[in-house]
């Protein structure tokens, strides 16, 4: 088991430093939080020797995680720190969720899919995350009752930015979405202040389609 442990310790350094500080991702918070989350467990064990490999990989139910890239990308862009409160629509395989957990206070998870919600669930107890709360619900509608969160990240491609998580954001908090067709679409940044929304994209991206009410029917 210790030298498993030795293999992907290396393997998420060399991961961390060909495919995300050489793109640019900055953040100390966000480079310890990669280096230390296990990616390798949270794909299935056929696809574990592709765990730290510089695309997403499918995880069941039609289904991705995201390239580790992306994930530090977002993270990165959402400006958190150790005080926060993120909401994160779409748990999938609760990688995000899991690299946001070493950095914030607490982060509310919700997933539509129930195979996908049990079994994260179970590896966030296994993996000690204490702080996710997860949640089974339709994301789009957000989750009001522990709003206004200070950020909010969605892993799943949106037709349009859906209302109700502009609405459970604080002033002063960060949303990032990625917004567009069922093929592509941009990575938005969203800022929340006294005068209303401010948004910028980040680039062009691909997720899979943000399922719900305030997403895709």
């Amino acid at each position: 088991m210790e030298k498993d442990e030795v293999k992907y310790t290396r393997q998420r350094e060399e991961m961390v430093r060909r495919q995300i500080e050489a793109r640019g991702i900055t953040d100390p918070k966000v480079l310890a939080a990669v280096r230390k989350v296990p990616r390798h467990l949270f794909v299935s064990e056929a696809l574990t020797d592709q765990a730290y490999g510089d695309f997403p990989l499918p995880i069941g139910e039609q289904q991705t995680i995201s390239q580790p890239y992306i994930v530090a990308e977002m993270t990165q862009a959402l400006q958190v720190d150790e005080d926060d409160r993120v909401l994160e629509i779409g748990t999938g395989s609760g990688y995000q969720a899991a690299i946001l957990a070493e950095i914030v206070f607490r982060v509310y998870t919700v997933e539509r899919i129930n195979s996908l919600f049990i079994k994260t669930r179970k590896l966030f107890d296994r993996l000690r995350y204490h702080n996710i709360v997860t949640k089974y619900s339709d994301g789009t509608c957000g989750w009001k009752d522990e709003s206004p969160f200070d950020a909010i990240i969605v892993t799943a491609g949106a037709p349009e930015i859906p209302i109700p998580l502009v609405a459970q954001l604080a002033v002063g908090g960060r949303m990032v979405i990625p917004v567009g067709n069922q093929y592509t679409q941009d990575l938005i940044k969203l800022y929340k202040d006294e005068d209303g929304i401010h948004t910028t994209s980040l680039g062009g991206c691909r997720f899979v389609k943000l399922v719900g009410e305030h997403g895709w029917k």
